[in-house]
């Protein structure tokens, strides 16, 4: 998420409160403890009654909705995130960077959702705010840069995306050395669209130096290096290596289970692409239980059209018939 801090004014007492317990809710997130990380930004929300606190709760509504979508509570976080929008523009002014960092988390949700269009219009407008804002080189528009990617990524739009992410590595190398946690996360997004694109080795090279930065910076038990790993699998996936893909894709959702629970949605993409591995292996009744389990968690927490549940099912159809595509 990008944070804005709020000034102090006649209620700056209450201010500094609220902004104490979202850095609380922040280290609490960071720890993975997302119930405290919720109670807090719960309490952050309640002392920002009033207008002159607008500013305040519109950050504490944003880190609260951002909690909710890493829990895997897209709806309760999108109907947050549009009341929450409405009081930044309110509040704060429609070109502020309240309203930047609202519409970014909105879209980030977008894009897991499925809710694509609009996500691209929300990404495009915090752009545009940090851009007039801080210029160029920029961490935050490092970030919409970033999460552009994502999006056409996710969108299956691999030559859109890639000069996105490209854009973003460069930024945050330039930001803070090619070595850092943050170039690495831009860099395993970056690899992600190379493959797409076509340069394989490329993609590996540049897959394989991320997850030693996060395994280096945050131990092996980490949702950047599930992420990491899940994404190398696909690269073995696609070269016909189905007993590599199967054991990284296991490694990766083992991963997802600990850190996100079993029944978060992130955890469908996983599933979904060992499914297609064990039916090319001709093991039909692995596929279909871990189809059966994607359409599960997906069904009622994503759009129905979304492209993973789209392709658990037809996965889930016509595994006899034929391989089913790949996410």
């Amino acid at each position: 998420m990008i944070a804005h801090t709020t000034a102090p004014s006649a209620c700056g007492e209450h201010v500094a409160d609220v902004h104490s317990l979202i850095g609380s809710a922040y280290t609490a997130r960071d720890a993975s403890d997302h119930g405290q990380a919720e109670h807090l930004l719960r309490q952050a929300v309640a002392h920002t009654q009033g207008q002159a606190l607008a500013p305040a709760r519109v950050q504490a509504q944003t880190a609260l909705a951002e909690i909710w979508r890493q829990r895997g509570q897209y709806r309760r976080a999108g109907l947050l995130l549009r009341l929450t929008l409405t009081t930044a523009e309110t509040a704060c002014g429609v070109k502020s960077l309240q309203v930047a960092a609202v519409c970014n988390e909105w879209a980030i949700l977008g894009k897991y959702t499925g809710d694509f269009v609009h996500a691209e219009t929300l990404y495009h407008r915090a752009l545009a705010i940090y851009e007039t804002v801080h210029g160029s080189e920029h961490h935050t528009v490092a970030t919409i840069c970033h999460n552009l990617g994502g999006l056409a990524h996710t969108r299956g739009d691999h030559a859109t995306g890639e000069p996105w992410a490209r854009r973003a590595v460069d930024i945050r190398t330039r930001l803070l050395g090619a070595d850092h946690p943050k170039v690495a996360a831009d860099a395993a997004a970056w690899a992600a669209l190379l493959d797409g694109t076509g340069r394989h080795d490329q993609a590996e090279q540049v897959l394989r130096r991320a997850l030693e930065i996060f395994e280096a910076t945050y131990g092996p038990d980490h949702y950047e290096v599930a992420i990491t790993a899940h994404n190398l699998a696909a690269l073995a996936h696609r070269r016909g290596d189905l007993q590599a893909a199967q054991a990284g894709y296991r490694h990766a959702l083992a991963l997802k289970q600990a850190i996100l629970g079993p029944e978060h949605p992130e955890c469908a993409t996983t599933l979904v692409n060992l499914a297609a591995t064990h039916h090319r292996q001709g093991d039909d009744a692995q596929a279909l239980g871990h189809y059966a389990l994607a359409i599960a968690i997906l069904e009622g927490a994503v759009e129905p059209d979304h492209p993973v549940l789209t392709i658990a099912r037809r996965g889930h159809t016509q595994t006899t018939a034929q391989p089913p595509s790949d996410q």
